[in-house]
């Protein structure tokens, strides 16, 4: 195949890709749940505040890992 041709896919997946984490983004608080789940730390001490979303890092990524194995093939 052409490298061009090539190129040009693997910007429009990366177009697409980016479309999607804006719109998530900007619709993020809307979003029930995400960022407070069982598993997710917050530590406040003082004016100290350290956040680890652990939970909802591991969801996203299940998510994630499954749609680019669905669009892989």
């Amino acid at each position: 195949m052409n490298p061009m041709h090539e190129i040009g896919k693997l910007l429009l997946v990366f177009g697409l890709f980016m479309v999607i984490v804006g719109l998530l983004l900007l619709f993020s608080a809307k979003i029930p749940m995400i960022g407070r789940l069982p598993g997710d730390f917050v530590i406040k001490k003082g004016n100290f505040t350290f956040y680890f979303p652990l939970a909802t890092s591991i969801i996203i990524s299940v998510i994630l890992t499954i749609l680019f194995s669905i669009f892989r093939k």
